[in-house]
């Protein structure tokens, strides 16, 4: 693959790449530009001499957020001007949410827990076409596991070490058949609210598995989890790219109005604000209030 910020890239080879060059070469590109961007973040964890900062909603930033940032944009400006970009990262980009096609990009999700050290956090690079992620790569740097969708309706992952300009051999995913006397729930302790809870009640549960950030999706996507509800705020960024690969392993991510699925959650919402949401299995029996 080539380099876009190689000083030999020509004019010839990044003109090709403007002229919409499929969802199989764009995906490539988002893997490579995932994986950057986490060797990036890897530089900074753990580190004490970390640099975080607070947004005017009081969230935390750090050097590793813009590094990343820095890597996704500036690598999919180079290889695919035409597609515009929204990055959590730069406000002045959430208006572009409007386009037909987008990226949607958070570079680190889970700056809460890579500033406090622990392993869970992503890279996320998802493409968004009439409302819907179609691609998506979700890069957990720490664990050396990689979900991604190498072209539509494909969904692998890779683990261990990975070669940015390679591309890509991994274990197809598919969501499984779930057991509903015994669902596999997957949730997040921080986001365990009284809402979230009283949803799990509804469920014969077989085990509460507990994971940070997109990764939640994945853990659907792998077979690894039946059911994953989020009662609670989320922005669109936070769940694009994990989306995508779930619908891609064959899961399903329904909007829940009043305790009850909607319909498909969709993209370009007011404020680029999701609502409460289920992420299943679609064998899975959900239960309404």
């Amino acid at each position: 693959m080539v380099d876009p910020h190689h000083p030999e890239m020509s004019e010839q080879g990044a003109a090709a790449l403007d002229q919409d060059p499929g969802h199989a070469t764009i995906a490539q590109i988002m893997r490579q530009l995932a994986l950057e961007a986490g060797a990036e973040t890897l530089r900074w964890f753990q580190d004490e001499g970390l640099v975080v900062e607070r947004k005017e909603d009081a969230s935390p930033v750090s050097q590793a957020d813009k590094a990343a940032d820095a890597v996704i944009v500036g690598g999919l400006a180079a290889y695919l001007p035409h597609i515009p970009v929204v990055t959590e990262e730069r406000e002045e980009s959430h208006a572009q949410s409007g386009a037909a096609r987008y990226f949607l990009v958070d570079p680190l999700d889970g700056t809460k827990e890579f500033i406090s050290g622990r392993g869970d956090y992503t890279v996320n690079i998802g493409l968004i076409e009439n409302g819907v992620p179609v691609l998506g790569v979700v890069y957990a740097p720490a664990r050396a596991r990689l979900f991604w969708t190498p072209d539509l309706d494909l969904a692998v992952q890779e683990e261990g070490e990975m070669d940015p300009e390679g591309t890509g051999a991994g274990r197809c995913l598919r969501v499984v058949e779930p057991d509903n006397d015994a669902l596999r729930i997957v949730a997040s302790k921080s986001h365990m609210n009284e809402a979230t809870q009283s949803y799990v009640a509804r469920y014969a549960q077989g085990s509460l598995v507990n994971a940070g950030s997109s990764l939640k999706f994945c853990l659907l996507a792998a077979g690894e989890a039946d059911l994953y509800p989020r009662l609670g705020p989320t922005m669109e960024w936070d769940t694009a790219a994990g989306h995508a690969v779930l619908l891609a392993a064959g899961g399903r991510v329904d909007a829940l109005v009043d305790g009850e699925a909607a319909g498909p959650l969709g993209y370009h919402k007011p404020g680029l604000l999701n609502g409460n949401f289920v992420a299943y299995a679609p064998d899975v029996a959900l239960k309404n209030a």
